[in-house]
């Protein structure tokens, strides 16, 4: 398995540290890294800074939500960072959510799955070079309808590769099939490799019959916070798993519609999932995240005595993961130390 950490999602931005950082995480064997943006420090302008600061790690988005750009932008992006950094981007796409799309870029959360396959289909197109001609669920090209005047268009640059990466963050069953039938990464969140394949294997199996052969095979991102050894460090980072995943399964949503809810009641936690979503929309959100599992925190990080991280770095090996997605505390000591371990571990 390869390495890969995030490096934010925007909340705050020093170029001089952000500089150390990235240089820290290659020199120390970190393969990949990646951002997210919400409605903080934009993205793209933040990976093309590190591209120049760089020289090996790879650059993804994590993710680009594709409300937030007309997919012809998102394809111009993608193949300007890419050609910035010699090859080393991949293109991370996501929906985010209602909140956030409709809260601050005031656009419609509508047709999400049909807006990833014309997002992720226009691109390809953008890239081969060939005027973009799409009819889609979605997002038609040129547009039908306002003046009349749109006509087919092409590239009039050169992109370093036609070919650039693109993963999805998905995890519902007909998300997840889509990602397997469309892209070359999958970044599923609040991952759990032990069920991996009772949650996600049909939904994969039937995007991977429609896969084109074309793609190489689909890559995992997916891994946990890294804690070795016992004390208060070791059990404020569970507390913040804990806490993280009580946010999403309680929070991120409404009662009924909680992708975050619904995933964890796949996982085999119906009972724990409700009364966590009541506790925290009844304003108790302590005792909520209190409700989350300690089965579940054991599996979804990656915290004990080293040999008990090395056990779980083999489970997600296990079942196919390509990048273990590690995220260091800012308390570890010596932690590009710890980063070459796991990495040595991984390898």
């Amino acid at each position: 398995m390869k390495i890969s950490m995030a490096i934010g999602a925007g909340a705050s931005l020093d170029p001089k540290r952000l500089t150390q950082h990235v240089t820290d995480l290659e020199a120390a064997g970190v393969d990949m890294i990646w951002g997210g943006e919400i409605y903080g420090f934009d993205l793209v302008s933040t990976l093309a800074y590190v591209a120049a600061k760089t020289e090996r790690i790879q650059l993804m988005t994590g993710i680009l939500p594709i409300y937030s750009r007309s997919p012809a932008i998102i394809a111009q992006t993608a193949m300007t960072i890419d050609t910035l950094s010699e090859g080393r981007f991949i293109l991370g796409l996501g929906t985010s959510g209602p909140q956030v799309i409709e809260g601050w870029h005031g656009v419609p959360f509508s047709r999400p799955m049909g807006r990833t396959r014309d997002v992720i289909e226009i691109c390809r197109k953008v890239w081969s070079g060939d005027k973009v001609v799409h009819d889609g669920s979605a997002v038609s090209l040129p547009y039908d309808g306002g003046t009349g005047l749109g006509k087919p268009l092409k590239l009039m640059a050169k992109p370093f590769r036609r070919d650039i990466p693109i993963a999805v963050a998905s995890i519902g069953p007909r998300n997840v099939e889509m990602t397997a039938e469309l892209a070359e990464v999958w970044q599923p969140i609040h991952f759990l490799p032990e069920k991996f394949n009772d949650v996600w294997g049909d939904a994969l199996a039937a995007g991977g019959a429609k896969r084109s052969d074309d793609l190489t095979d689909l890559q995992i991102v997916a891994g946990g916070t890294v804690a070795m050894g016992s004390g208060p460090m070791v059990d404020a980072v569970r507390k913040g798993v804990r806490d993280n995943v009580g946010f999403y399964v309680g929070g991120m949503g409404a009662r009924d519609k909680n992708f975050y809810n619904d995933l964890f009641k796949r996982y085999g936690y119906v009972d724990e999932a409700e009364k966590i979503q009541d506790l925290f929309l009844t304003g108790k959100r302590d005792e909520a995240f209190a409700a989350v599992p300690d089965d579940y925190v054991d599996r979804a990080s990656l915290t004990g005595d080293p040999e008990r991280v090395r056990e779980r770095i083999e489970v997600y090996r296990s079942v196919g993961v390509s990048y273990l997605d590690i995220t260091i505390p800012p308390e570890t000591e010596n932690p590009l130390d710890v980063i070459s371990q796991v990495k040595a571990w991984a390898e």
